[in-house]
C-alpha cells in the first residue's frame, strides 16, 4: 500500500511542478491555455483524494519548505541535500515498501530500481 501511495506521492509532485512552471511562465507575459491548467488542477485533485491525509500533510509541509519534496536516492546518497545516508536505511529489506525519510533533509526518499 505505501508504494502505491509513493507513487501517488511523485506523481502529485510531477503535477506541483508543472503548475508551478504554468505560473512562472504566466508572469513572464506569455499566455496560457487555461484548459491546461484546469486539467492540471483536476488531476491534482482527483490524487489529492487517493492519499492518505497524514502523508498528504507531511508532503505539503515539505513543499512550501522545498521546490521537491520527494527526492530519489542515488546509490547511498539522498539527491535532495547529497547526504550519504545511515547502513540501516540502505540496507532494510522493505524500503521499496515503505514511506521513508532523510535524516538530513527530511524529504520523502524513493529508490530507483
Amino acid at each position: 500500500m505505501n508504494k502505491n501511495q509513493l507513487d501517488l506521492l511523485v506523481a502529485l509532485q510531477d503535477i506541483d511542478l508543472m503548475l508551478k512552471e504554468l505560473d512562472d511562465v504566466k508572469q513572464l507575459g506569455f499566455e496560457v491555455r487555461n484548459e491546461g491548467a484546469e486539467a492540471l488542477e483536476k488531476a491534482r485533485e482527483e490524487l489529492t483524494q487517493k492519499i492518505g491525509k497524514p502523508l498528504l500533510g507531511k508532503y505539503e509541509r515539505l513543499r512550501a519548505r522545498y521546490k521537491r519534496a520527494i527526492v530519489p536516492v542515488k546509490g547511498d546518497t539522498c539527491l535532495g541535500c547529497f547526504m550519504r545516508l545511515p547502513t540501516y536505511l540502505i540496507t532494510h529489506k522493505d524500503k521499496h515498501n515503505q514511506i521513508i525519510t532523510c535524516e538530513g533533509c527530511g524529504r520523502i526518499l524513493y529508490w530507483l530500481e
